[in-house]
């Protein structure tokens, strides 16, 4: 973690600059202490204001506040700061998640006589907890596949949305109990 503190009209004091950087420790945990800071300090009238910059190599968050008093305004700096690393770090897992769904195709070749009644195929996938609607748009989303496997997030029960034979409406099956 590098920090840089600059004050405009006002002195970036030791004390100040140890509350920024024990502040900063907050930040610190979402990156494994590599980014860079730049917080600066400045007074207009009365009041203080606070802007600080956090660069990664990934991304830059910026938060801008104004209170009477310079330590409330790091404050809520800090706390608008952690609200934008923590979505955008939610953002980045859900996409992940959602490109992790791994099929993997087992299949038997038949032998010379035809083999009936028996499972030939079998594809294993990951199942998520997701919205029913969520679930419908995914399904949706790949034309070839007739029905989808999820948890439903209101219920906690593994729920099948499938496609219905007209082509344009879903059902839905869930467990009674």
């Amino acid at each position: 973690m590098n920090v840089k503190i600059t004050g405009k009209d006002l002195k970036a004091t030791d004390a100040i600059k140890d509350y920024v950087e024990k502040k900063l420790e907050r930040i610190e945990k979402y990156f494994d202490g590599e980014f860079d800071a730049n917080v600066t300090i400045r007074t207009e009238k009365n009041t203080q204001i606070a802007e600080m910059h956090i660069i990664t190599s990934a991304n830059t968050y910026r938060a801008v506040t104004e209170h009477k008093d310079l330590y409330a305004s790091i404050d809520k700096d800090i706390d608008i700061l952690e609200g934008q690393i923590r979505k955008a770090k939610t953002k980045k897992e859900r996409i992940n998640k959602e490109d992790s769904i791994k099929v993997k195709e087992t299949t038997f070749t038949p032998e010379e006589k035809e083999v009936e009644d028996e499972i030939l195929k079998t594809l294993y996938y990951e199942i998520k907890p997701i919205a029913p609607e969520d679930a419908k748009l995914k399904l949706e989303e790949k034309p070839g596949n007739s029905f989808l496997t999820f948890i439903n997030v209101d219920t906690g029960k593994v729920n099948v949305i499938f496609r219905l034979k007209d082509g344009k409406n879903y059902g839905l099956v869930e467990p009674e109990a």
